[in-house]
């Protein structure tokens, strides 16, 4: 009992004393449980016969209960192959390519002595994470649309004129490259800040050891940075199968479902254009607990390696 005073009067002494930070918490707080916690009531609907048009949400408690029908629709669907190819095949590339632009331009900005040019470059490449997906998408449709510059280049050059928002051979790395351009200077903030942490005295211990620039880089700049990395990885891989649907959505069509097609946006058309509410909240409960499975198995393979991992 008197370990349970003790341990309120810690907690009352701390919101005393730092009653400014914890009001400073206080509104993010307040969106992660409206907006996060309390929906997650909704997910009852995943395993109820549930017709959102009729009723509303009282309707909750009167539909019938199916259990996991809707989870087997899907999984036995011909659509679930397609959905979960394309969110994985994008969530590799995005992994391969993606993830490692910030760390690699976060690296090379360190090597920049010239602070001015330095400071360019980052205000350059950050700039574009302020323009929404649908300006991105505009200015990609003009680019490289069947009369954009683009065709145009490639038509003096003798070759054929390609609309690459409807390709299917080509869509797949228009997503990659337009992420790139618009987050990679956002994610080198944080590299960059790992990177200024770095003790001095270890790279003029290397040097004194003889090793150059690159070696520097890989033997110093990268380990120390490591947990970072780790944990940024942790976070990634729990998006797998989450794809970036506003990216996705402006930018494809009916001409590119094969390749581009994801989970949120079969979500989107089936759930919220078709009303199928309880069918689209079951297919977003599945990949939700995929992506948790993910998060503890990465998560663990990491503290393996000797990270300290993200919990």
């Amino acid at each position: 009992m008197t370990e349970k005073k003790s341990l309120g009067k810690k907690v009352k002494e701390s919101f005393t004393k730092y009653w400014m930070l914890h009001l400073m918490v206080l509104p993010g707080l307040l969106y992660f449980a409206i907006f996060k916690y309390v929906p997650m009531y909704g997910l009852i609907i995943a395993f109820k016969n549930y017709k959102g048009a009729v009723g509303g949400v009282s309707a909750i408690f009167a539909s019938d209960w199916v259990g996991l029908r809707h989870f087997h629709t899907f999984l036995t669907s011909s659509q679930f192959p397609r959905l979960m190819g394309n969110t994985l095949i994008l969530s590799g590339l995005r992994l391969l390519f993606v993830f490692p632009a910030p760390i690699l331009l976060a690296v090379l900005l360190n090597e920049v002595k010239n602070r001015f040019f330095k400071k360019s470059v980052q205000t350059i490449t950050y700039m574009p994470y302020f323009l929404s997906w649908v300006v991105v998408a505009g200015l990609l449709r003009i680019l490289v649309g069947a009369e954009g510059p683009l065709n145009a280049l490639i038509v003096k050059l003798g070759g054929e004129s390609v609309y690459f928002m409807a390709s299917a051979e080509h869509f797949r790395g228009l997503l990659i490259i337009s992420e790139i351009w618009k987050t990679v200077g956002y994610g080198t903030i944080v590299y960059l800040a790992a990177i200024a942490g770095v003790d001095m005295e270890q790279y003029e211990a290397a040097q004194l050891d003889g090793a150059n620039r690159f070696q520097q880089i890989i033997h110093v700049t990268l380990p120390a940075i490591g947990e970072i990395i780790a944990i940024m990885l942790i976070l990634q891989m729990g998006k797998i199968m989450t794809d970036n649907f506003e990216q996705i959505y402006t930018m494809y069509s009916e001409a590119v479902y094969s390749v581009a097609d994801v989970f949120d946006t079969y979500i989107y058309r089936t759930g919220i254009i078709g009303s199928n509410f309880s069918y689209t909240t079951a297919v977003g409960l599945f990949k939700s607990v995929i992506s948790l499975f993910l998060i503890f198995v990465t998560n663990r393979a990491s503290k393996r390696l000797g990270s300290e991992g993200l919990f």
